[in-house]
């Protein structure tokens, strides 16, 4: 049925409900689990006017701060996937725009399922804020599974 499936992780309580989703359909179909935590690159201004202060390495770099909570955060859910019982786990992190990163990691690794949690938001509110779980399902040709 699957042979890789991708989940798309950012640590939220609904990227949680994903991994276990995920996670039982990696044992059900023996398929290959693959992490992707996707981070956004902030320019200079964008990181000169951040207010949270407290996320930023000790360099002062926001993107070296986000890619280390990205890190992270990928690796937790490896470490969930694996004492769940998943028998490949594989994690990475990658920069850039959330959505098209994930459909295009999905793409270019063979991926033929992406499960993706939602923020639980009716499908208009979804919509209107752009939701990454939306775009991705609307931007790929892999079928996606929001959780």
């Amino acid at each position: 049925m699957f042979k890789k499936i991708l989940l798309a992780y950012d640590g939220s309580k609904g990227a949680d409900g994903a991994l276990e989703k995920a996670a039982g359909l990696s044992k059900l179909t023996g398929a290959e689990l693959v992490v992707l935590t996707v981070y956004r690159h902030h320019s200079i201004l964008e990181a000169s006017l951040s207010m949270v202060r407290g996320v930023e390495d000790s360099t002062g770099n926001l993107d070296d701060a986000m890619r280390a909570a990205s890190r992270e955060a990928a690796e937790t859910a490896k470490k969930r996937a694996i004492e769940l019982g998943v028998p490949a786990v594989h994690a990475f992190i990658k920069g850039g725009p959330s959505a098209r990163t994930i459909a295009s990691f999905a793409t270019n690794h063979g991926c033929d399922l992406i499960v993706v949690g939602s923020r639980g938001l009716g499908a208009s509110e979804g919509y209107m804020l752009g939701s990454v779980s939306h775009k991705v399902t609307s931007i790929t040709s892999v079928p996606v599974l929001v959780v």
